[in-house]
């Protein structure tokens, strides 16, 4: 199992611990190029399938809240990222 691999599976157990640098890796390897919009805004952008991808980034600390966790989830499920 490869790290975009094990990186999903991660993701999609929903864990309180998952973090942004994680999210951006994973995001990467799934195609999606990071465009920084302004303040913690960061939009993820993929040409085929198309998708976009709107968070703002978590702060003070990395970790992402469940929240957002649910709605990436909910994203690439949408885009047929689930279980490529």
């Amino acid at each position: 199992m490869g790290k975009k691999e094990k990186l999903r599976e991660r993701l999609y157990s929903k864990p309180k611990d998952f973090k942004w640098s994680e999210l951006c890796t994973l995001l990467g390897h799934l195609g999606y190029e990071r465009l920084e919009g302004k303040g913690s805004r960061v939009k993820f952008y993929r040409e085929s399938p198309r998708s976009l991808i709107t968070l703002h980034k978590p702060h003070p600390g990395e970790i992402l809240k469940e929240y957002l966790i649910k709605e990436v989830i909910k994203k690439l499920k949408g885009v047929g990222d689930g279980n490529d």
